[in-house]
């Protein structure tokens, strides 16, 4: 979705092309200008390979997203100017830069840049047939809180910023097909008034949607009915962890372990699926930390979830504090996604890559997903292929580091397994 706005920014004129290395095989000798690359820190050796092989080619490259705008200088080495923070207000000024062969070597944002008048994504660039969900909008940018964890906050900073409403439903009336929308705002409800205002205008719709939200949805009835009502089927709600001391550490304290279960029932209750984010390993986990989230999220039939370690990554107060005691074993990014890349204190590494690989094999096999999803629930033929999908990953061995990244927009835009 980021490329798809940066496109979208673009001055008309300008030719451009959008190639997603998930779907497609980079050409890197294809007749081209600038090459623009957008990087999380999984992904930024990967795209730092990408840009040396164009820049040995004589090709100007720019690189930006949330890894390159939290280590600038670090990206600088294999790039021709590297833009920091959100595109707009930025983009259109580095193509003018460009064509006046006047490329500076950092760009960045003196202030959060607003969301009114936004531009529609260039989703015609996108590979056809090639995503689970092709359809994505963003409503929102930022989060009101802080987890340590999270790189949110790093790249968005500290403000929770909404898009007129008019503007997110003629975005929607754009869109080719309405079967399923994902927003992919890292929190949709972080400002109840203006979700129930979005809520009310998708009505009419008759849409369904998927989004990611914060637990505190279930303390507002209106909310979760108008959530219901404007065709929300799953939500991706983060409970982090089932031990209030270490929610308290991570900076999650709107989070009550205790209200768990309420929480829970009351989604259900409006025939909403829930895919839970668990986080294994946190300081205060012992070895019956696996057991006892496996047991909690089958009692309470969670139609799918998410069981991952913490990943220090770079500008989080979690990446800080690991680093300062020094726990954090490697800076080579491309292991962020597949390793254990700190020093778990109630516990070795091993032992958490085994209890984690533990947790996924029996959540997400066949009597597990059995008894969780069954046959007869509302959308159980959409929730046993997402079960599906997960194990098909798993027995695959693509057996990576799931965790928040950006998820939502990744699982959306992954193709489904062959």
């Amino acid at each position: 979705m980021g490329l798809a706005i940066v496109a979208a920014l673009t001055p008309p004129e300008v030719e451009v092309s959008l190639t997603d290395e998930n779907v497609t095989v980079i050409d890197f000798h294809k007749e081209t200008d600038l090459v623009g690359i957008t990087a999380l820190t999984v992904t930024a050796r990967r795209a730092y390979e990408i840009a040396d092989t164009f820049r040995a080619r004589g090709v100007k490259v720019v690189l930006g997203g949330m890894h390159p705008s939290v280590m600038p200088e670090e990206a600088s080495q294999h790039a021709d100017a590297v833009v920091i923070g959100e595109a707009e207000g930025i983009w259109p000024g580095v193509v003018e830069d460009f064509k006046a062969n006047k490329l500076q070597r950092m760009y960045r944002q003196h202030e959060r840049p607003s969301l009114l008048g936004l531009p529609i994504p260039r989703r015609d660039l996108f590979t056809e047939g090639a995503y689970f969900a092709r359809h994505t909008v963003s409503t929102t940018r930022g989060c009101p809180y802080s987890c340590s964890f999270c790189s949110v906050t790093s790249f968005f900073g500290h403000t929770y910023r909404c898009r007129p409403v008019e503007e997110i439903i003629n975005e929607v009336e754009t869109l080719s097909e309405r079967k399923l929308i994902g927003f992919v705002d890292d929190n949709i409800v972080g400002n109840p008034k203006f979700a129930k205002e979005l809520f009310r205008a998708l009505i009419p719709y008759k849409i369904k949607w998927v989004a990611q939200a914060s637990v505190t949805i279930a303390k507002d009835d209106e909310l979760l009915r108008l959530a219901a009502a404007s065709g929300c089927i799953d939500l991706f709600l983060g409970f982090e962890s089932l031990s209030q001391a270490n929610l308290v550490a991570v900076g999650k304290r709107i989070n009550v372990v205790d209200e768990y279960e309420d929480v829970i029932r009351k989604v259900h209750s409006h025939g909403i699926a829930i895919h839970g984010f668990f986080i294994l390993g946190l300081d205060e986990d012992d070895e019956d930390v696996f057991k006892r989230t496996l047991c909690f999220a089958q009692k309470m039939r969670l139609e799918s979830a998410q069981f991952a370690w913490p990943v220090p990554y770079p500008g989080t107060a979690l990446c800080e504090t690991l680093d300062k005691a020094g726990r954090i074993v490697t800076k080579d990014w491309s292991q962020y996604e597949s390793n254990i890349v700190f020093e778990p204190k109630k516990m070795s590494r091993e032992t958490l890559q085994k209890g984690r690989d533990w947790v996924w094999r029996e959540f997400y096999s066949i009597p597990s997903i059995w008894k969780r999803v069954g046959v007869a629930r509302r959308n159980s033929a959409t929730l046993w292929a997402v079960n599906l999908y997960y194990r098909a990953i798993w027995q695959g061995k693509l057996r990576n580091n799931v965790g928040k990244e950006s998820f939502l927009s990744n699982f959306l835009a992954r193709k489904t397994p062959s």
